[in-house]
């Protein structure tokens, strides 16, 4: 991974060959069909994409979502739910039912815990959390899924036993450029990392991979679209930086 894969056989997120994009869809298919259509391309390197309706599955099912998800699955790209854990102050219930919500209306594959806590206090209330997810996919899908907690910068080390995937950097490139692993990071394998980076030039774009090669990151998303429209849509330059990323050599261990 990635690599190419049959039509509806599901891309598995385990041990890594390279970098892949892991990417947070959060402008609807109707403002934005051009960049969906391209997520569905079979030959895109995608870990996983994730479908936020708002800041979760919404009130109600949206068919325009739904028809997206579809084709996400049958390209064989890992769909995953957006929950919002607000740092951890979002009530155990109310999650829950987000993810109720996304598994009947989506049929997603995982979830993607935004705003994940990151100290030692609450890594045993997440553990439950992430337990129950669990169970509510294997459950729905017959598997385990696949977990990714947002946190957005370097939690406690013990939240990288209970979760798939960690997002230890998501900020702009002002501050990746100059960023840091802690020591922890390494006792543990690259596909268990993420690094979400917006405002990234594009003639900074083999930088900004070669750093997250070296911190030991399997799934990377890069874009020049800057703060509060980062996630809106792809970066101009995303079919050379999907060239780019598949020429990459494996990341650090």
């Amino acid at each position: 991974m990635p690599g190419l894969t049959s039509p509806g056989t599901r891309r598995p997120i385990g041990r890594c060959d390279g970098l892949g994009f892991g990417v947070p869809a959060y402008a609807h298919p109707l403002v934005a069909p051009t960049e969906w259509a391209e997520l569905a391309r079979p030959e895109a390197p995608l870990h996983w994409v994730v479908v936020n309706v708002a800041r979760g599955p919404g009130a109600r099912v949206d068919p325009l979502y739904t028809e997206a998800s579809v084709r996400l699955r049958d390209a064989a790209v890992p769909v995953l739910g957006y929950l919002d854990a607000r740092h951890g102050a979002r009530p155990f219930g109310q999650l829950v039912a987000d993810a109720h919500r996304f598994l009947d209306w989506y049929r997603v594959e995982g979830f993607y815990v935004d705003r994940a806590p990151t100290t030692s206090a609450e890594l045993q209330d997440c553990r439950r959390l992430i337990t129950t997810l669990r169970a509510l996919l294997a459950v729905e899908g017959g598997s385990r899924g696949h977990v990714v907690l947002g946190h957005g910068s370097h939690p406690f080390e013990g939240y990288a036993e209970i979760a798939d995937q960690l997002v230890t950097f998501a900020g702009p490139w002002s501050q990746y450029r100059w960023s840091e692993a802690p020591q922890w990071t390494a006792a543990h394998p690259p596909e268990r990392f993420c690094h979400l980076v917006h405002g990234v030039p594009a003639p900074h774009l083999e930088n900004a991979m070669r750093i997250a090669r070296w911190q030991g990151a399997a799934t990377v998303y890069f874009t020049d679209r800057t703060d509060h429209a980062a996630w809106e849509g792809l970066p101009a330059y995303w079919a050379e930086a999907s060239r780019m990323l598949q020429s990459q050599p494996p990341p650090s261990m």
